[in-house]
Formats: structure tokens, C-alpha cells, sequence
């Protein structure tokens, strides 16, 4: 049986949400403790050889890197979220990684300081999203009918997106009906739910507008 787990984080973190979406999905006992990352405690930058989070504890050891947390994480608690076949498994991978570089965009997106931006990090964030629903199954989750790793990584990825759309007033999955019920079927996981503080909403509204961008002063317009 694998040791009990501890993650370090922050409240609003997308990757150890990747690993806590896989230890909900299993029903494994965790811990999971945050970090401010502004003043980080000494203890903190001693086992973080980047600075950075997400971070796991098990026993003495310390593992850093989200994919391989994430992948650690179900690797110890069979059965495994990924697929069997070597090739889909190196595909789900490769497309876990695609994952990275939306995140990046998503982040640019909803930070943006002007309209200019905000379209740009829009028009860019649509191209990749096409390219993510072309590799879809079409069916429930990305492989098809069950639940895999992927899912449990993109996840966080459009529970953010669903928050920026609805205060932004801009829609981006218009034309990819096969990511469009992908997201409501993740996003409808009590696993996904529950991989979040429960204040997540205001935290994440606050951190926008705390940027003080484009979508800030949409907010700001709309005295919302």
C-alpha cells in the first residue's frame, strides 16, 4: 500500500489539482497544505529546488514537477488512469503537454492588459482549442467512455476557462462541440468539484482583478 501522501501548493494552483482530481478519482487518503508563495517559509525553499509548487511528500522523499506527480500519484494506486496500449498512452502524453502551452495562453488571456491583447491571447487560445477538439474522441472523456489521466490534467485547465468566459462575456468553444460536453462532463465530477477550496470562485475573480487588466475593467464597467 502506498505511504500517505502530503501536497504543498497554493489555493490556486491548476497543476496539484491535476493530483488531486487522480487521488479523489481513486478515494485515496491525502494531506495538502498551501504556501504563501510571495513569503514562502524557509522550510519550503529547502525542498523545493525550483522555488515553485506543487510539491509531494511521501515519507522523507520529495517529488516536484506536476506530470510527474500527477503520474507517481497513479502509478501507486492501481489501477492506472492511463491507457494500457503503449502508443495511446505516449498520444495521452503528448496531448498532457499540449495542456501546458493552453495554460500558458489561458493565463495570457485572462491577464491581458489591453483589448488588443485580450483578442490576440483569444484568437490564439481558439486555434489551439480547435486542435484539441480534432483529437477528441467525440465521446464522454478524451479517450472515450471512461476516465483517464488526461482528463484529470485538463480539468483545471477549463474549470479556469469556464470562470474567465462567464466574466469576460467571451465564449471560445463555439465551434468544438466535442470539447464543449467534455467540459461540462469533467467540470460535472464531484472528483473535479472537490479538488478546490471551497472559496476557489472569489479567490480566482479576485486574482483577476487584482491584474488589473482588460478583463478587470470589464468588471469594473459592469460594476460587477
Amino acid at each position: 500500500m502506498a505511504k500517505k501522501m502530503q501536497l504543498i501548493s497554493f489555493k490556486l494552483c491548476p497543476f496539484v489539482q491535476r493530483a488531486v482530481i487522480v487521488l479523489l478519482y481513486k478515494s485515496v487518503e491525502f494531506d495538502i497544505s498551501y504556501v504563501d508563495l510571495s513569503n514562502p517559509p524557509d522550510w519550503f525553499k529547502e525542498i523545493s529546488p525550483l522555488g515553485q509548487v506543487p510539491l509531494l511528500k511521501v515519507a522523507d522523499e520529495v517529488l516536484f514537477e506536476s506530470s510527474v506527480i500527477q503520474e507517481y500519484v497513479d502509478e501507486v494506486t492501481p489501477p492506472s488512469l492511463h491507457p494500457s496500449d503503449p502508443l495511446q498512452k505516449a498520444k495521452n502524453r503528448a496531448w498532457i503537454s499540449f495542456g501546458g502551452e493552453l495554460f500558458m495562453l489561458q493565463y495570457g488571456w485572462s491577464h491581458a492588459k489591453s483589448e488588443k491583447v485580450f483578442q490576440e491571447k483569444a484568437d490564439q487560445l481558439r486555434a489551439k482549442f480547435m486542435q484539441l477538439e480534432n483529437a477528441h474522441s467525440g465521446q464522454s472523456y478524451f479517450n472515450g467512455k471512461d476516465f483517464a489521466l488526461i482528463d484529470a490534467a485538463y480539468a483545471p485547465l477549463f474549470m479556469r476557462y469556464r470562470y474567465i468566459s462567464e466574466l469576460s462575456g467571451m465564449e471560445l468553444l463555439q465551434d468544438c462541440p466535442n470539447l464543449s460536453r467534455w467540459v461540462d462532463n469533467l467540470l460535472a465530477l464531484d472528483c473535479v468539484q472537490q479538488s478546490v477550496v471551497e472559496e476557489f470562485e472569489q479567490i480566482f475573480k479576485d486574482s483577476i482583478v487584482k491584474a488589473d487588466g482588460y478583463i478587470a475593467k470589464l468588471l469594473d464597467d459592469n460594476t460587477l
